[in-house]
């Protein structure tokens, strides 16, 4: 704790000559206090000592709460409770006097911890032991002299009070708000004639004010806005030049309005001239003009004042925005909300209005940043919160407000700025969108009332994509670092744009159909242009466009038709499902061009092209033709409808589409290829395999072509990821079902066949490291042996987990493959249990097979891989794994618990022998090595299985019989294994002890639902052994404030406990849980019992658990503050 050498300065400076002697005192006191932390410690220790000893004077005693009050106003807080009555209203007397004689004097940081202070001791005493606490400060705002110093005051007392830390008790808290809600009129009453007051004053002196560029805007728009000529001459008054002292006391005065409005609730408190008035002062914020003249007239004193008036323009927005954000407006607010509206909107035609000295983007320049971001704010809470109960509103134009925000939107100064507007469209888009379905006979006329201004929005954002229009902005954008959503800023630009534009094309498909193909069709045109300038060199093909300015319009132009094939993209949702038919033609042109596009690059290899400016150019080819591979992949659902359909009328158009895109995609799939471009391509591929699965894809010269390739021992590995991908896709085609063709007609024994021949090549280096597992001497470095483990599992598990999810003939073709590769990787891991990175791997291996495969490979063959594993985990091996192999060995022993959470969640008998070694294996081996330790790893997978254990085998422990069921609560369900059943309960106990809030969430999160399928609380071992346990930690939990974050969910869990016996509850564990609490006296406990209603609700009964932890926490924060022997009342 350390205090600033001028407080100690400044303090001496302000006494009283008389006081000189007294107050030195008090300067060597704070000069100790400045000292190192260690001495600052002792002389505040030495302080209090002093404070609280029998034979220190008064006269010490208040130089020595002066002290303490300006160095941490929290040690008023806490001692003030034994401070002898007659010493405490000497400081509350003192305090104030102090404050007022010397205000002005004393540095703005110290007067303000002494405003702090005297309101801290209103907080505790008003209005019982500090009647005239509120109505002093009351009288320091209505004197002009202490206007000032009333409104900072007055601030901090809404701050201090109206949300008051935990140190209060609840009822106190309560009283508190009760207390200031009374003051609410009054205090607005008061603040609105300040307010009114400084502003008619300085109405006066500028009648007749310098010519203004913006005087007399009073068109169509706002007549329409205020439906009053009266207001809107009024709105066209001069703003008035404010001096300083003005504006210092309005900056105040709308400060405390802005955290007023925070917790009053909206009422006729708030009246409309009080509205008027802020809408006043938001107008600061607009006026150019002012801070023209602030800037022309030169001084710094000028400038300073231009900001100060912009600043109030701030302040005043954020108190309409703080109105703005209250969700629940009562019947009668509603009109004054209108003319909030009405009146802000008139400021936003002002800041957007066009004329010859200002665009109006310079106009948004030249506005305080703050004060845009505020508007924006306001316009965002319209639109989310009012905008579906003010369109009712015949009085308020809703679509010449979209006018307003359009320009608002596409002049923002900057990205961020632009960005939030979009977000506001979107909101805009989402409402209108689920108004609509809300009200499918209204479909069109609603549509018709907006259709310019979406056609108009979907124009623009385009534009705003397009280098063509908007290449200076783009330019900007950084498209190298990444954020926190892993993207660059401009594709966080083209993201939120495209979002945009698909929204209105949900809404009008046919508008936004005929705006985007053509832009679409214009640029491709340009590419598909390119071959005539492609000229052969001695090292290749090469594009002859030299001429700086031709490579430059070239970028845009291929930047621009990588934005629009992803907005392409984008849209092709909009094409399939009760739609197919009717949109069929429009996403069946597009489709050919895509075609086209990927083929035409494919064929002319320009990813391959020399170009002039290769560190520029060649990206872009790149960057079209991955994103046309995109696009069209983007159109797999559709060619899935479209097979569907071409099934029935047996179309060539259908196949003509696969097979040329075929052509476009094998020749990429290859090492030489750039890998953005190869992941693209392998991406569709696996896409026409999975989605679409035309029935005539495998007999494509093509794909057969690759089935070759991938399958020749000899030919270059792709990179990983294209492997896997590549490998899924030809599994795929042989293994998902055609659609629309009956079983007879599948074709299974020769697809069988062919995927065993598939698999056999993928894992052939794989299968031949059988004989080296149990060999003394390694053929193979083990390096090399870990690289083919590594490619080779990574590859089946990808095939067994897509496979996952699809008809038992896939899964059975998939595991005949697959057979003896997984019973060699069953004998290999015994051979790996000490290489983590293996292990790892191999058990991922074997959890996807779990998952995918388990009744394919048979009972006998789990049980003997389950075996196996167990074996393998002995406690030393678990204990290596976990503590000393870092993350690598913590995610092995993660994956096995996961295995094991599949195995015990297996319906039926098969695998039940298991349980008692798989909960012996957690209990005994897993839960001691992790139980201590502070890292959550491998914690939340064995709590996983734990509760799964209990929630899938729930008879393993309770055998219930059908006469038990019927008649719940005769006759006691019989209980076995008792002592595993007690372990796992106690080891949920002990993770509530523990400062992981995830695991403490989870464990919650178990409990509960084991009570809500199983009525675990209801159990009688649990009932009679455990139950007030639980509650008992949880209560302890909230009291320590350790997992504050999940207080409701604490709060239900100990109803939900409590419920199953509130007679024991209340009559026996409460009193038993507050004679237990240290730090409070009998009297307290006492209070705090009666305190705790015996309501039976949920709501009422949380309630008074959170009164309990509250009261409890405040009663020892006040006696941990008194001296010992301290009598408390």
């Amino acid at each position: 704790m350390v205090v600033d050498m001028d407080m100690a300065y400044c303090l001496v400076q302000v006494k009283e000559s008389e006081e000189e002697e007294q107050f030195l005192r008090v300067e060597v006191a704070l000069v100790e206090l400045v000292a190192s932390e260690e001495a600052s410690l002792r002389a505040l220790e030495s302080l209090m000592t002093e404070f609280f000893h029998d034979c220190t004077t008064n006269e010490r005693k208040r130089e020595i709460a002066i002290i303490l009050c300006i160095d941490n106003g929290n040690l008023i807080n806490k001692m003030w409770l034994g401070v002898p009555s007659q010493d405490k209203m000497e400081i509350r007397s003192c305090l104030p006097k102090l404050l007022l004689a010397h205000h002005k004097t004393l540095p703005y940081f110290i007067r303000n911890k002494l405003c702090k202070v005297i309101v801290d001791i209103g907080r505790q005493d008003w209005p019982m032991f500090y009647h005239d606490f509120f109505t002093n400060i009351l009288q320091l705002i209505q004197s002009p002299v202490t206007t000032p110093l009333g409104l900072i005051m007055l601030k901090t007392t809404s701050e201090e009070l109206a949300c008051p830390r935990e140190d209060l008790s609840v009822a106190r808290k309560e009283e508190l708000r009760k207390l200031l809600l009374d003051q609410v009129q009054t205090v607005l009453g008061l603040l609105t004639g300040i307010l009114e007051t400084v502003w008619d004053k300085h109405s006066v002196t500028a009648a007749t004010p310098p010519p203004s560029p913006t005087s007399g805007e009073s068109g169509d728009l706002l007549s329409n806005l205020l439906q009053s000529p009266s207001s809107a001459k009024l709105l066209n008054q001069p703003i008035p030049i404010l001096d300083a002292e003005s504006e210092y006391i309005c900056s105040l005065a709308l400060e405390c309005l802005a955290h007023l409005f925070s917790w009053i609730p909206l009422s006729a408190s708030i009246t409309p001239s009080l509205l008027t008035t802020i809408f006043h002062f938001a107008r600061f914020g607009c006026d150019i003009r002012a801070r023209k003249m602030a800037s022309v007239n030169g001084s710094s004193q000028n400038c300073v004042l231009g900001q100060e008036r912009g600043r109030l323009g701030v302040l005043a927005m954020s108190c309409i925005n703080e109105l703005m954000s209250k969700n629940c407006v009562p019947m009668e607010f509603e009109e004054y909300l209108l003319r909030m509206f009405q009146q802000t909107f008139y400021l936003l035609q002002k800041i957007t209005k066009d004329n010859n000295a200002h665009t109006v983007k310079s106009r948004l320049e030249e506005l305080d940043e703050s004060y845009i971001e505020k508007f924006t704010d306001f316009l965002r809470l319209f639109v989310s919160v009012h905008l579906r109960r003010i369109e009712s509103y015949s009085q308020f134009p809703v679509v010449e407000f979209l006018t307003l925000l359009f320009k608002y939107t596409f002049h923002q100064p900057t990205h961020e700025g632009y960005f939030s507007c979009l977000d506001i469209w979107t909101l805009f888009l989402d409402y209108l969108t689920s108004k609509i379905k809300s009200r499918l006979g209204d479909k069109e006329a609603v549509l018709n009332r907006y259709e310019d201004a979406l056609v108009l929005l979907l124009t623009e954002v385009l534009n705003r994509i397009q280098f063509r229009y908007n290449q200076a902005q783009l330019e900007e954008l950084d498209d190298e670092t990444l954020d926190d959503d892993q993207q660059t800023e401009w594709q966080r630009y083209l993201r939120q744009s495209l979002e945009v534009v698909a929204k209105v094309m949900e809404l009008l498909p046919t508008h936004a159909f005929s705006t985007l193909f053509p832009v679409l069709q214009d640029n491709l045109e340009v590419y598909l242009g390119l071959q005539q300038f492609i000229v052969t060199s001695g090292s290749g093909h090469r594009l002859n466009i030299t001429a700086e300015n031709d490579c430059r319009r070239l970028h845009c132009s291929l930047r621009d038709l990588s934005s629009l094939l992803q907005a392409a993209g984008r849209l092709a949702e909009y094409f399939i499902g009760d739609v197919f038919a009717a949109r069929f033609n429009d996403a069946l042109t597009v489709v050919e061009r895509l075609v086209k596009v990927t083929l035409y690059g494919s064929q002319i290899k320009l990813y391959n092209i020399e170009t002039a400016v290769p560190s520029v150019l060649k990206p872009d080819l790149i960057d079209v033709h991955a994103q046309s591979l995109a696009a069209l992949q983007a159109y797999s659902h559709w060619l899935a409808q479209y097979c569907s359909e071409a099934h029935r009328q047996n179309t060539q158009q259908f196949v003509t589409l696969i097979s040329t895109t075929m052509d476009a995609v094998t020749p990429l799939i290859s090492t030489k290829v750039q890998d953005k471009l190869l992941l693209s391509a392998c991406h569709l591929l696996v896409s026409l395999a999975t989605t679409v699965r035309p029935v005539f894809l495998i007999s494509i010269p093509a794909v057969q072509k690759l089935f070759n390739r991938i399958t020749d021992a000899s030919a270059q590995r792709l990179v990983d990821k294209a492997q896997v991908l590549v490998c899924r896709a030809l599994s795929n085609i042989l293994l998902l079902p055609w659609p629309n063709l009956p079983e007879n007609e599948q074709q299974w024994p020769v697809r069988s066949i062919n995927h065993a021949s598939l698999i056999s090549a993928l894992s052939r280096d794989y299968r031949n490291l059988k004989p080296n597992a149990v060999a003394p001497q390694r053929k193979m470095p083990l390096d090399d042996t870990k690289v083919i483990i590594h490619q080779t599992l990574s590859v089946l598990e990808d095939i067994v987990e897509n496979i996952s999810g699809e008809s038992t003939k896939s899964r059975q073709i998939c595991y005949q493959s697959l057979q003896e590769s997984v019973q060699v990787s069953l004998a290999l891991f015994p051979a790996f249990i000490h290489q983590s990175d293996v292990t790892d791997e191999m058990l991922s291996f074997f959890l996807t097979l779990f998952r995918g495969l388990r009744v394919q490979m048979g009972v006998p063959f789990t049980e003997q891989i389950i075996q196996t594993f167990l074996n393998m985990f002995t406690r030393e091996q678990l204990a290596e794994s976990i503590l000393h192999e870092g993350s690598t060995g913590c995610r092995v022993v993660e994956k096995f618990l996961k295995i094991l959470q599949v195995v015990v969640q297996e319906p039926g008998q098969v695998f039940k022998p298991f349980l008692p070694s798989i909960i012996s294996l957690c209990m005994e081996q897993v839960y001691p090595i992790i139980a201590e330790r502070p890292s959550p790893d491998v914690k939340a997978e064995l709590f996983e299985l734990l509760f799964r254990t209990l929630h899938h085998n729930w008879r393993y422990f309770f055998k219930s019989t059908v006469l038990a069921s019927v008649q719940r609560g005769i006759a006691e369900e019989q209980m076995e294994n008792e002592p595993q059943f007690s372990a796992i309960m106690q080891a949920f106990g002990q993770s509530f002890l523990q400062p992981d809030i995830h695991l403490f969430k989870q464990n919650l999160f178990y409990l509960e639902t084991l009570n809500t399928k199983q009525k675990l609380y209801h159990k009688k071992i649990f009932r009679t052994t455990m139950l007030f346990q639980f509650v008992n930690v949880l209560l302890q939990v909230l009291v320590h404030k350790s997992h504050d974050l999940l207080q409701e969910e604490i709060g239900i869990a100990i109803y939900n406990m409590a419920s199953v016996d509130f007679d024991g509850f209340f009559a026996a564990f409460l009193p038993e849980f507050l004679t237990s609490c240290d730090g409070v006296d009998a009297n307290q406990k006492n209070v705090l019992g009666r305190n705790f209603k015996m309501d039976r609700d949920l709501p009422s009964f949380t309630q008074n658990v959170h009164r309990l932890v509250n009261d409890l926490r405040y009663y020892r924060l006040c006696n941990d503050s008194l001296p010992p022997g301290t009598v408390k009342l």
